[in-house]
């Protein structure tokens, strides 16, 4: 029990780190980035008419206060920290007033829901097919392999743009933009529900298209190298049913790096939604992040990157902790 304290105690220093470093870089990118948020501003406020110089200098730094963009750039880090810590990244530039978790807390169902969904989904699949694959290597499989191996090199832009000419120009049965249906108020309902669900089809299609060959390559491999192992090869001299070997030595022995990188896709979810969600006009973080960054809201970027790095860092940390209660071969010294 203690050496699992101290292998516990060691993996929540490495979580502490990388997200301290990642922050930090966050908060060094947004920093020296050519456009300043707060200049962005007093020039849209200002363009509508002419302006005393001295309210726009008021102006000015009123907001770099409010944005905690004012001061020495060491002042401004310790700034940022505390706001990270409190969980207050200030207001949205792009939708002042209203603060940025906020903004963020309304678009992270959206990804959250569509993204752990779909990620599931193409583990499944191009794990189940993997492990066929790897194991009884039928033409059919084989087949099945050539598809899903030629979809993995595309970009998921073409794969989304492809949906939306198929199911939205050529044959028009599904929605191609939004979350949901305009006109419905949100709430857990058998029209919104279905609403959600209908519009949320292409989005999650692409990605499963996209994240399928990933998995199917990486466990067909697994089974590959383990139908090798002795132990594999004793079972089937001993006349053990192919399907008992299957699942029992060769599927299940392969799923524990699986599972591990499971882990990391939950909680890099952020990261596949940039693209998907701009091509479906989807709302979630993915196109926050990307109209926060064409309108320079700094807090707003800043917001959804810290929470991107909490997130993949806590499922690092996470599937540290887990990993050696289901292998017991992973040492704790």
């Amino acid at each position: 029990m203690n050496g699992f304290l101290i292998y516990a105690a060691k993996r929540f220093l490495q979580f502490l780190f990388v997200v301290f470093t990642g922050i930090t870089l966050a908060f060094l990118i947004a920093h020296f980035s050519p456009v300043d948020p707060i200049e962005q501003t007093v020039s849209l406020l200002t363009s509508f008419g002419s302006t005393d110089p001295q309210a726009v200098e008021i102006l000015r730094e009123s907001l770099r206060e409010l944005y905690g963009t004012g001061g020495p750039l060491l002042e401004q880090y310790f700034t940022f920290w505390g706001r990270v810590l409190t969980g207050d990244f200030g207001p949205s530039l792009s939708s002042f007033p209203t603060p940025v978790m906020t903004v963020i807390g309304r678009a992270l169902p959206w990804t959250v829901g569509l993204l752990t969904l779909a990620t599931i989904i193409s583990w499944i699949i191009g794990n189940f097919l993997g492990a066929l694959a790897g194991y009884f290597r039928s033409k059919l499989l084989k087949v099945a392999g050539i598809v899903i191996m030629a979809l993995q090199p595309i970009p998921t832009y073409i794969i989304g743009l492809s949906l939306v000419i198929l199911f939205g120009f050529i044959w028009p049965i599904l929605p191609i933009s939004d979350g949901a249906q305009v006109n419905l108020a949100p709430g857990f309902n058998w029209a919104f529900i279905s609403s959600v669900v209908e519009h949320g089809i292409l989005p999650a299609l692409t990605l499963v298209l996209v994240g399928i060959g990933g998995w199917f390559i990486s466990m067909r491999s697994l089974v590959s190298n383990i139908v090798t192992d002795d132990h594999v090869v004793y079972a089937e001299l001993g006349g053990v049913r192919s399907r008992s070997i299957f699942s029992q030595y060769v599927a299940r022995n392969a799923m524990l790096p699986q599972v591990t990188g499971l882990a990391l896709s939950l909680g890099n979810v952020f990261g596949g939604a940039v693209i998907v969600e701009f091509v479906f006009n989807y709302p979630g973080i993915g196109k926050l992040l990307i109209s926060g960054i064409y309108s320079g809201d700094y807090s707003l970027v800043l917001g959804v990157t810290t929470i991107a790095i909490i997130a993949v860092a806590a499922a690092v940390f996470v599937i540290d902790i887990i990993y050696p209660l289901i292998d017991p071969r992973v040492k704790l010294g």
